[in-house]
């Protein structure tokens, strides 16, 4: 089950029928698909680009309550095997906290060093994931992923200026997603 606070967007054929948290666009589509719409609809997830099902109850699943395991619950730490040489393991029990903090703060450092171009690929892959789903029929489609993967905005901008204008809108959002971010800082 998705999570029902899990941004989304929902198309009617090519035009929006609704954005934000999944529960209210289901249910948006859910009311659409009573009236009898005519064009297909289609929800994505708006962090991955990938088409969500919608599931056949009415209402979301109440959340499960958590067994609570071992480890620090505050933290959220979870528990998984980690396969290393035997000097790895040497090095890292010889760090400051042992080897459980010394991977934390390896991880956090790879997390911010990688950062930026971690959450460009992201962005990059959801627009494509929902432009394939779309709109891969579209004049252009092949031009604009050359773009988009090549990371050049104006070439995009403009292939999609033929496009739809929902659909443009929502793969360029996706694709750069301080666009967004920017537009709703000056309204």
């Amino acid at each position: 089950m998705t999570d029902p606070n899990r941004p989304c967007a929902a198309f009617e054929g090519w035009r929006l029928l609704a954005r934000g948290p999944f529960a209210d666009v289901a249910a948006s589509v859910r009311r659409r698909s009573v009236d009898g719409g005519l064009a297909p609809l289609l929800i994505f997830d708006a962090a991955t680009g990938e088409v969500v099902d919608l599931p056949p109850d009415a209402a979301p699943e109440p959340a499960q309550a958590e067994t609570r395991g071992r480890g620090r619950p505050k933290l959220g730490v979870v528990a998984r095997e980690v396969t290393l040489l035997p000097r790895h393991w040497d090095w890292l029990n010889a760090q400051p906290g042992g080897a459980s903090v010394a991977l934390r703060k390896l991880v956090e450092g790879a997390r911010k060093a990688g950062g930026a171009s971690d959450s460009e690929r992201v962005a990059r892959d959801a627009a494509y994931r929902f432009m394939s789903a779309i709109a891969g029929d579209f004049a252009g489609f092949e031009e604009a992923a050359r773009a988009l993967f090549a990371n050049d905005r104006a070439r995009f901008e403009k292939i999609l200026s033929g496009w739809p204008p929902d659909i443009a809108s929502h793969a360029l959002a996706c694709a750069f997603p301080e666009v967004e971010t920017a537009a709703e800082a000056s309204a």
